[in-house]
């Protein structure tokens, strides 16, 4: 059974260590409409380590929920890979879990401890008794136990969130993958599961990937943030967050970090390091501002994409 980490508070960062749990490759995805082709993502390749909370931030149409249902295993790539531990992705499985935002993706036919067991014993990774552990186990770590007989139609949003991420941690993946899983929620409930997952991350040190059109929630949640391009989704830049979180909202820093962000999502890039300066404001620039609030002598936390990659500043 996943054992509880020792809590070090979830601004505590380390430097990635060995292999990449999972590694995108030049990864473009393509769907087709009645009249044409329509490409999703375009070469997009990251690295996500060991207990990483990685973030894909982007606009609407910037596929990045298309992203993590191929990682999921849901979609093929139409060219590149994503390769998890070693072996490519070609179908999914229970080491990749996806918590949805629909308060829907629980049968409503059960109840809240047959939800959780559900998914253990339809693949056969535990056994009746065990499965029963770890549902009472986890319905307990989102503060659910007393409501483990009753059906979703009795829950709140909220509550049902909490029961659907529950259910993908007693599955023990080795990623944990979220679609926008808050989008839904009042900003109050919001809020609240923000800080149990950052909660639950602090026990359990899972691996997370983050879906989001949120910038506050890509900072509050994540520690390493891809920022994603539209039409086709494109990384425009990596970024590292492990400083900031919901004691962080409202800070000068955090501000301006949201701030650079923005124009990092929204602004056309500038010229090319061959060409003039970039001027304020610009894709480039920001790019160069948010890097000087990384430690002297360390690498940049933050860097447009296509440039060669680099070790993250901690």
């Amino acid at each position: 059974m996943l054992a509880p980490a020792p809590r070090h508070g979830h601004d505590a960062a380390s430097a990635p260590q060995g292999p990449a749990l999972l590694e995108v490759e030049g990864v473009s995805i393509d769907y087709r409409t009645h009249e044409r082709v329509v490409r999703a993502t375009h070469r997009v390749g990251f690295e996500v380590h060991e207990a990483d909370r990685f973030v894909l931030l982007g606009a609407s149409g910037c596929g990045k929920s298309t992203l993590l249902k191929s990682i999921a295993g849901f979609i093929p790539p139409t060219e590149g890979r994503i390769v998890l531990d070693g072996s490519p992705v070609t179908r999914p499985g229970p080491d990749r879990v996806v918590v949805f935002q629909e308060f829907d993706q629980l049968p409503p036919w059960k109840t809240v401890r047959e939800n959780v067991m559900f998914p253990l014993l339809a693949s056969r990774q535990a056994s009746r008794r065990e499965a029963a552990e770890r549902a009472a186990l986890y319905l307990d770590k989102v503060g659910l136990s007393k409501f483990a007989d009753v059906h979703p139609h009795q829950l709140s949003g909220g509550m049902k969130q909490r029961v659907a991420i529950a259910r993908a941690l007693a599955m023990q993946p080795r990623v944990l993958l979220m679609d926008e899983p808050f989008a839904a929620l009042d900003a109050l409930t919001r809020r609240r599961m923000q800080e149990e997952l950052l909660g639950l991350w602090d026990e359990f040190r899972f691996t997370l990937i983050f879906v989001t059109h949120s910038i506050e929630e890509a900072l509050v949640v994540g520690n390493r943030i891809a920022i994603l391009s539209p039409h086709p989704g494109r990384l425009r830049a990596e970024l590292n967050s492990h400083q900031f979180g919901l004691h962080s909202l409202g800070g000068v820093e955090f501000q301006a970090t949201a701030q650079r962000i923005h124009r990092l999502l929204f602004d056309e890039p500038a010229a090319g390091a061959d060409g003039p300066a970039a001027p304020p404001g610009s894709v480039d620039a920001d790019a160069a501002a948010l890097s000087r609030h990384g430690r002297p002598g360390a690498a940049p936390y933050i860097r447009p994409a296509g440039q060669p990659p680099f070790q993250i500043a901690i």
